[in-house]
């Protein structure tokens, strides 16, 4: 499994990179890993589908803590700070990170164009 060895934080860009063990690096925007936050608040609880969330593109990272050898819980400045980010877990954002990525604006596009739309039950 890889290992985090390092974060930078970039409070202007409002980026978060994270390099790993095998030489590798991934920079994650703030809104991202809010969106993917690994919480059950944004997963869903059980059985329950991953929760949309909007209005995250001007969220940024107040605090960075780390939980032991394994982990970070990052304090974002909406409140949100429930989740920990996992070795396994930041791996994993950063193998599927384009196709979570336009999962997520997809999710978002439809979620804009059906906004208005008001189901009508017509009863004889």
């Amino acid at each position: 499994m890889k290992q985090v060895i390092k974060v930078h934080h970039h409070t202007i860009s409002k980026t978060l990179d994270v390099y790993f063990d095998d030489d590798s690096h991934c920079t994650f925007s703030c809104e991202f890993l809010r969106v993917h936050s690994p919480s059950a608040e944004v997963q869903g609880h059980g059985n329950e589908p991953m929760k949309l969330l909007l209005g995250k593109s001007q969220v940024s990272i107040k605090n960075i803590e780390p939980v032991g050898h394994y982990a970070l819980r990052l304090d974002f400045d909406d409140g949100h700070n429930s989740g920990l980010f996992s070795w396994a877990y930041f791996s994993h954002l950063q193998t599927q990170h384009d196709e979570l990525w336009q999962t997520y604006q997809q999710r978002v596009a439809e979620h804009q164009a059906n906004k208005d739309s008001v189901p009508i039950k017509f009863v004889p």
